[in-house]
Formats: structure tokens, C-alpha cells, sequence
């Protein structure tokens, strides 16, 4: 466990200091503990790939305001995914 300890440090330092690839992969961890909070917050940062991530798993519950969230944080593609939820009947997907 240690080990990804260090590995996350040294996944946030490469990512402050630039690194995309870090910052996606610090994204794809936090998306495996289910840690939206995280997510959500390299989002903020500018991760795209937080903010696919992010959207995934909003489409798939429905939720119409955290895609509107991550949309408004920056990911398009969050908005395309509403706008279709929206065009369905109940806003839901099937």
C-alpha cells in the first residue's frame, strides 16, 4: 500500500509541475477508489480526462446538474451528453 502512496506523490508533483499524462493518471486512481471528490477536483485543474470520467459516470446515473457542473468546469463534451439526456423523455437514459 505504501507503494501507491508514493506513486500518487510522485504522480501530484510530475502533475504540478505540468505533466498531463500524471494528471490523467492520478484522474484514472481516483476513478478506481470512486473518489468523485477528487475527480472533481483535478477537473478543476484542468484534467480532461477527470472531466470524461466524471461525465461517464454522471450519464450513467442521470444526473442532469453534474453534468452541467462538468460542463460548466470546462468539459464540452459534459454538455453534449445533457443536451441528449434532455432530449429524452424524463431527462433520464434508458
Amino acid at each position: 500500500m505504501d507503494k501507491t502512496n508514493v506513486d500518487r506523490e510522485t504522480l501530484r508533483e510530475l502533475a504540478d509541475e505540468g505533466n498531463e499524462t500524471a494528471l490523467d493518471r492520478l484522474a484514472d486512481l481516483a476513478d478506481e477508489a470512486g473518489d468523485i471528490r477528487e475527480l472533481s477536483e483535478l477537473l478543476d485543474e484542468g484534467s480532461m480526462h477527470a472531466g470524461l470520467l466524471l461525465t461517464r459516470r454522471a450519464a450513467a446515473a442521470g444526473d442532469l446538474r453534474e453534468l452541467q457542473r462538468i460542463s460548466d468546469a470546462g468539459y464540452e463534451e459534459a454538455g453534449t451528453e445533457l443536451d441528449r439526456l434532455l432530449q429524452r423523455p424524463g431527462g433520464r437514459q434508458d
